[in-house]
């Protein structure tokens, strides 16, 4: 970096570096949890299908989830301050860009450019805390900011559902359109530049290439199927994204400064931890998916009582994070890996009770409650275990690939789920079609967690020895939340997997 971090945190400066990372990172954090809310507005307003309604969302996931890498990479080598601001302003214009959006086709158009600047965004802030703080201010500003951020994520389905009933779901992009202001205009007055002098001069764009067309082939595939059927065109794009995916493999072994160090898997646990990082995600992400809209068109929730209804969830995980994290500590992280996603599979299943007329306290309350309790139970292990099984030089990269991963497989849950469950079409608009396809999804994300508790069990030695992390670690890990991760050129800090 270009000098020694000095910032003290109670200093004007300390204050407005804190202030404009965490509300860059509550700006992604909200737009993450109140899109979801938003989807069978955005569906009606712009006569859009399933497809559209997928493509929503894997839209901005799929360009976060294959370019995050590579936007650590270059704030490390161009100046993270730099990125960080050319993130957020790329994510605000592409913000306004989606609350204009005249048609599903153009506001798809503009979650994907979304995804860029998140991807550009994200790693930054929480790098730059790292690179700007003394020494003995870091881990204060870096539970600040974990707190500060789990109020972006608590109030986020709240207001994201007044706005979608008081106004239109367009204000939820808009949102972001002050609020990146102030950043800009804080980030450029208290956030000093900083940048890694040995961060390599060549960037895995090949690799980043790959990955995205890999994965968008997989995704299309998978979203398009249930309308096109085995068609030339579904089939053409599962088989791209297949060779993508193998070139991909090929490429990191032979690239250089890889984005993702194939040495990593030598590993086995770090190989297992994140294959159930990747069935565990894929469950998450399925649900809060499918349950939100099915709240909606099934129950007849609002907009805002359905994004409100999950506000347990963050709550649980923000208290009983910590603990969770203090816990593996001390027993060791394998026995919270096999029971809490057993516990979040018992809760999901609950969730079957879920139809019209469903009465909150009976019969969405319980199971929302026992995910929450399964995930504070698994979370901060994973990420401790992920982080502990390779060399303390390579964390950073190591808490990176995780973050892809769990990313990833929202992704690919998102797009798969409706083809397992047969819907297709306006299927979202009929209350009986959406609830029959609702319990499958359930099913399959229990399934999933299920799967995830077994290969811990049978896989995980006992005790893996693993680093300890610093407290703050658990707060950092709620699975619905824009978290940042860090580069290689900050092995010490913590970061999350969602």
């Amino acid at each position: 970096m270009d000098g020694e971090p000095g910032t003290r945190l109670r200093s004007a400066a300390g204050r407005g570096v804190l202030a404009a990372t965490v509300l860059a990172s509550g700006m992604a954090m909200l737009d993450s949890t109140v899109v979801n809310v938003a989807l069978p507005h955005m569906g009606r307003d712009l006569n859009a299908d399933l497809a559209g309604l997928q493509w929503t969302v894997s839209g901005y996931t799929l360009t976060l989830a294959a370019l995050i890498l590579l936007g650590g990479s270059l704030g490390d080598r161009y100046g993270r301050r730099k990125v960080f601001l050319i993130g957020v302003v790329w994510f605000a214009v592409a913000s306004a860009l989606c609350g204009i959006a005249p048609n599903i086709g153009v506001l798809v158009a503009a979650r994907l450019l979304q995804g860029v600047g998140g991807a550009l965004l994200t790693p930054g802030s929480l790098a730059l805390i790292q690179a700007t703080y003394h020494p003995d201010d870091r881990g204060a500003a870096i539970g600040a900011w974990s707190g500060l951020g789990g109020v972006s994520t608590a109030i986020g389905p709240f207001v994201g559902g007044w706005l979608v009933d008081a106004a239109s779901w367009r204000y939820v992009f808009y949102l972001n359109l002050p609020l990146a202001a102030v950043v800009v205009g804080m980030a450029l007055r208290y956030v000093p530049e900083s940048r890694d002098p040995d961060a390599p001069r060549r960037f895995d764009v090949a690799g980043a290439v790959l990955g995205a067309v890999g994965l968008a082939g997989l995704t299309y595939a998978l979203v398009a199927a249930p309308d096109q059927g085995a068609s030339v065109l579904v089939l053409g794009a599962a088989a791209a994204g297949v060779a993508a995916l193998v070139l991909f493999v090929v490429v990191e072994r032979r690239e250089t400064a890889p984005m993702l160090p194939p040495s990593l898997f030598r590993s086995r646990t770090f190989t297992v931890v994140n294959a159930a990082t990747f069935l565990i995600y894929a469950a998450i992400g399925g649900l809060f998916f499918f349950l939100v809209v099915d709240l909606q068109v099934v129950a007849g929730y609002s907009a805002l009582w359905a994004g409100v209804s999950m506000l347990p969830f963050t709550v649980v995980m923000l208290i009983g994070s910590t603990p969770a994290g203090a816990l593996a500590a001390r027993i060791g992280p394998r026995p919270q890996l096999v029971i809490g996603p057993l516990v979040s599979a018992a809760g999901i299943l609950l969730l079957l009770r879920v139809g019209p007329d469903a009465n909150y306290l009976l019969d969405v309350l319980p199971g929302v409650l026992v995910i929450a309790v399964g995930m504070t139970m698994l979370v901060a292990p994973l990420t401790a275990t992920v982080l502990g099984a390779v060399p303390a030089n390579h964390s950073g990269v190591a808490s990176g690939v995780n973050n892809a991963v769990a990313r990833a497989a929202g992704l690919l849950a998102v797009a798969a789920l409706p083809l397992v469950a047969g819907l297709s079409g306006t299927a979202y608009e009929h209350a009986d079609a959406f609830n029959s396809g609702f319990r499958v999804a359930m099913l399959c994300c229990a399934g999933c967690c299920v799967a995830a508790a077994l290969l811990s069990a049978v896989l995980l030695p006992r005790r893996p020895r693993a680093r300890r992390l610093e407290r703050k670690v658990a707060c950092e890990m709620c699975p619905p939340v824009e978290r940042p991760e860090v580069t290689a050129a900050q092995p010490r800090t913590p970061s999350a997997s969602q």
